[in-house]
């Protein structure tokens, strides 16, 4: 589901209960008075539903991986499908979900593992693998390198594709680089996902940042180019985590195993990484 989406439930919520539910303090949403009176009874209400479906699914051997979107179309199907065909019982069933800021409970929400781009900050009874981290990167259009080579006057001439509403990945990659004073951030199509950005650079409608990883295929096949040949650590690194309580350990283990080595087989572009 998209921010927008997203908004436009909480709009009809609010509508319908006539009071604000949410408040926004800086990137995160807070419940508000009104909404956190509610809480206990949707919970309970959800958890209830949960529990009646569960008594219908009869296989048991499917791990319930909750994911990014992005992550999932550039880089976690393909993955998965792999997974799939290795052996019988590497079955994954898998949620894409749009996260502003990547969490999952596994108290209440039906999943067994997720991967979550995060600062490895996690519950003491969580086992959490290290994938890889957030290499940022802006992307174009294969044209974009028919002209003459990028410096920070075209890049602040440039139509920038923001995939944050907040801009935070043009904002981290500039300020490392240390052109933040010469490129604005100001203007420039704002999406939902790093997805929808890429999609729209690729198309030429701009530059969008992108993510090292997830760009390599698009790179190697000529659907995007690296006008700047210069990645930036975003601090954040992609783990897959799940509680040490659930059951499907050897699973869970072997999946890890496999997501860590297709990791390191993978071919990156050649590009200067700033850490």
């Amino acid at each position: 589901m998209t921010q927008s989406a997203v908004s436009r439930h909480i709009r009809t919520l609010e509508e319908h209960f006539a009071c604000r539910l949410f408040q926004r303090n800086g990137r995160n949403l807070q419940l508000t008075e009104s909404a956190r009176a509610l809480l206990p009874g949707v919970r309970d209400g959800f958890l209830a539903l949960e529990r009646a479906c569960s008594t219908l699914q009869t296989d048991e051997g499917i791990l319930r991986m909750k994911a990014p979107s992005t992550l999932t179309m550039r880089w976690l199907l393909a993955r998965l499908s792999r997974f799939r065909h290795l052996q019988v019982g590497n079955e994954v069933q898998l949620t894409s979900a749009w996260m502003d800021i990547d969490a999952v409970d596994f108290t209440l929400e039906p999943f067994d593992c997720a991967i979550l781009l995060s600062h490895g900050h996690f519950p003491s009874d969580w086992e959490a693998t290290l994938l890889f981290p957030e290499l940022l990167i802006p992307v174009g259009a294969p044209t974009l390198l028919k002209d003459p080579p990028w410096d920070v006057k075209r890049l602040a001439k440039a139509e920038l594709l923001h995939p944050t509403p907040d801009r935070r990945d043009w904002r981290t990659w500039l300020n490392r680089m240390g052109l933040a004073d010469q490129v604005s951030l100001k203007g420039g199509q704002v999406f939902d996902t790093l997805e929808l950005g890429m999609i729209a650079a690729a198309r030429g409608y701009g530059v969008s940042m992108g993510d090292l990883l997830m760009v390599a295929e698009d790179v190697a096949q000529a659907r995007l180019s690296l006008p700047w040949r210069t990645a930036v650590f975003s601090g954040e690194n992609y783990y897959l985590v799940w509680p040490r309580t659930r059951p499907g350990a050897e699973r869970l283990r072997r999946l890890s195993d496999f997501l860590q080595t297709e990791v390191n087989a993978m071919e990156l572009p050649l590009v200067e990484v700033l850490h």
